[in-house]
């Protein structure tokens, strides 16, 4: 099942006060990014948080943790519940955290072409 694209518009509302979020589509589900980082994914119109420590310890403090699978054979990440999503304040906090957290992205560089000369 995919996510539809009403439950994608609501959450990036809600964390419109974050600077430059942005939803790409992904095999009909959907990736987060903020800052250029993937930090969370929509799936099955469910929001899952990358596990990060500072996640989590946001988590312990704001809401209980539950970890699952956003998708088969996945490891799990930490599914938001509907409490925290309809807190902005919260769920903008958590997002930054958890983008500020992890590591910019390499670009990686195409590789060149050897049977050219």
């Amino acid at each position: 099942m995919s996510s539809q694209a009403s439950f994608v518009e609501f959450v990036t509302d809600q964390l419109s006060a974050c600077e430059g979020i942005v939803a790409r589509k992904m095999f009909g589900e959907y990736a987060l990014y903020l800052s250029g980082k993937m930090f969370a994914l929509i799936c099955d119109d469910q929001l899952f948080i990358k596990p990060t420590p500072e996640s989590r310890s946001f988590l312990e403090i704001h809401s209980k943790i539950v970890e699952v699978p956003p998708y088969p054979q996945a490891k799990p990440w930490f599914v938001i519940d509907s409490d925290m999503l309809e807190d902005r304040d919260q769920l903008t906090d958590l997002a930054n955290c958890t983008a500020a957290s992890l590591p910019v992205p390499v670009k990686k560089t195409p590789k060149k072409d050897k049977t050219k000369s």
